[in-house]
């Protein structure tokens, strides 16, 4: 556009030249212009095609461009090296005026700001910017990036290198209340020191807990009237426990006179279970026949339920099922059933973390346990409506379960719509 103004401004004199033409009122000053014109014909074609060229290039370049204003262009110190913008701060905003022009040419290119400052950072080499770390830690060296960790405990003094002398294979955890004291106390000396003790407080108390010795040296997570899956869900995080080959998730009620935590380790090794749990001596509260001991078998994978209960038998509850009130976790399935974890009723999805599910789920038989089915958390619910404290847990129970079917099945959907495949039948339920 100003190159265009530029050449019509060049060829002002001709432009007067043809309006004073038009204003000549007699022969005499008709013949005397036509006389002045004849002599420059040369000069007034050139000045004729000048002014063209002038309009058509400045039009090209006028339309190449957005229409920018020019408190949006960004005049950075390569353009003006005298002033230093990066200091030039905006006492309102707190941003830099650096910052501000970058920001507000980039939304007048469409350019977007966390792509050009990776662009920047990947230019210049004197930054550090790894694609491959951690969102937020790009800008760290990767040998400092720590992904994992543990619950190794440290001391406050001496050398850091000689806190861990030696460093526990196992975690088991416990959901307590304070009452079930004795219980976890039994259980507790059936764990050698391969195993890291975490406990779970559901009902606030936790230092009544160091009268026991072992406590002393166990993790304590307390939050009030919780479940074990929401404590697992938080707190068992795949990078947090990464350091244990096996994760034990027990609850509160369970009789271990028959049990050793070491000979059932050698017994799932041996066997190639990644999920798994102890046989349960049969009682009045025995729910699947898939968790009943087999006093004549070191492990089972797979039983017979009751006609009509197993559509498939190798689908639960006839096979790839364990009771999560006693689960026992490889590292790297528990990395699956983490994403998975709701409530009641996941015992159910444990087998979409493992292939094949009927063979690496199983249960014990020669490491066995009672499960008491004492229900002490039910009591921790609130009375509502005239039902009993546990009428109202065991109903959220219900409630959440199917929210959580329902979830599965709607994710199972949109991912094989998005392959452009028809959705099978769902394994959700």
């Amino acid at each position: 556009v100003w190159l265009s103004l530029y050449s019509f401004a060049s060829c002002g004199p001709a432009f007067w030249e043809f309006e004073s033409y038009n204003s000549l009122r007699n022969v005499e000053d008709l013949l005397l212009a036509n006389v002045a014109i004849i002599r420059k014909p040369n000069e007034t074609m050139r000045l004729i095609v000048t002014v063209f060229v002038g309009a058509v290039i400045g039009f090209l370049i006028g339309v190449s461009f957005p229409t920018v204003s020019f408190t949006k262009l960004n005049f950075t110190s390569s353009l003006i090296p005298t002033i230093d913008l990066t200091y030039s701060e905006n006492s309102n905003s707190g941003l830099s005026t650096q910052t501000f022009l970058h920001h507000a040419w980039s939304s007048v290119t469409g350019q977007n700001t966390s792509s050009t400052s990776q662009a920047g950072n990947l230019n210049d080499t004197s930054k550090i910017w790894v694609a491959t770390n951690p969102r937020g830690a790009e800008r760290l060296p990767p040998g400092i990036v720590e992904s994992e960790s543990d619950f190794f405990l440290r001391r406050l003094w001496g050398k850091p290198s000689e806190d861990l002398t030696f460093k526990p294979k196992y975690l088991v955890t416990f959901t307590v209340g304070y009452s079930m004291k004795r219980n976890i106390d039994a259980a507790v000396k059936k764990f050698s020191e391969n195993f890291t003790i975490m406990l779970f407080h559901y009902d606030g108390r936790t230092t009544e807990w160091d009268e026991f010795e072992w406590s002393k040296r166990a993790i304590h997570v307390s939050a009030s009237k919780q479940t074990k899956w929401w404590y697992a869900k938080r707190f068992l995080h795949p990078d947090v426990v990464a350091a244990y080959d096996y994760i034990f998730i027990w609850d509160e009620d369970l009789g271990v006179e028959n049990f050793d935590a070491e000979e059932y380790i050698k017994l799932v090794r041996k066997h190639g279970l990644e999920i798994s749990q102890p046989g349960l001596e049969p009682n009045k509260g025995l729910t699947w026949q898939m968790t009943k001991r087999r006093g004549d078998l070191e492990v089972h994978k797979e039983t017979e339920e009751k006609p009509g209960w197993c559509t498939d038998p190798h689908l639960p509850p006839c096979a790839a099922y364990d009771q999560l009130s006693i689960s026992i976790l490889m590292y790297h399935a528990n990395t699956c059933v983490n994403d998975l974890v709701h409530g009641w009723g996941l015992d159910f999805s444990l087998r979409k973390c493992v292939e094949p599910a009927h063979e690496k789920i199983g249960v014990v038989d020669a490491q066995w346990i009672v499960h008491q089915s004492v229900p002490s958390l039910g009591n921790q619910g609130k009375t509502q409506d005239g039902k009993a404290p546990w009428e109202g847990v065991r109903e959220r129970c219900r409630k959440e379960w199917t929210m959580f079917q329902d979830r599965m099945t709607n994710a199972e959907k949109k991912y094989y719509r998005d392959l452009g495949i028809e959705p099978p039948n769902s394994t959700a339920r």
